[in-house]
């Protein structure tokens, strides 16, 4: 349940809190998100996601390579959409489908 209430969290309010602190922009930098998660109460395990919906994917794949080196986020992303399909959540996630 709480992996559910977490990325549920991801998909509605992450995006409204990063406009809110740094306006409303295409995409954000990994220093805004990051700080946005954990300034925010989101929960840090989920950081990937938050990159992952909101930097480019130039960024995305320079701040994965180098936080996190053992994730491959094209699987990491199939997984989260198969946790999303198979509870029939979406919100802003819907991206993900992109």
């Amino acid at each position: 349940m709480l992996k559910r209430r977490a990325i549920k969290k991801y998909g509605n309010q992450l995006l409204p809190k990063l406009q809110k602190r740094y306006g409303e922009q295409t995409f954000y930098n990994a220093s805004q998100v990051r700080s946005t998660i954990y300034q925010c109460n989101f929960n840090p395990s989920y950081l990937p996601l938050g990159y992952l919906l909101f930097l480019d994917s130039c960024a995305l794949n320079k701040v994965t390579a180098t936080e996190f080196p053992e994730l491959c986020m094209r699987k990491y992303k199939q997984e989260i959409k198969d946790y999303l399909s198979d509870r029939k959540y979406y919100g802003y996630l819907k991206l993900l489908n992109l």
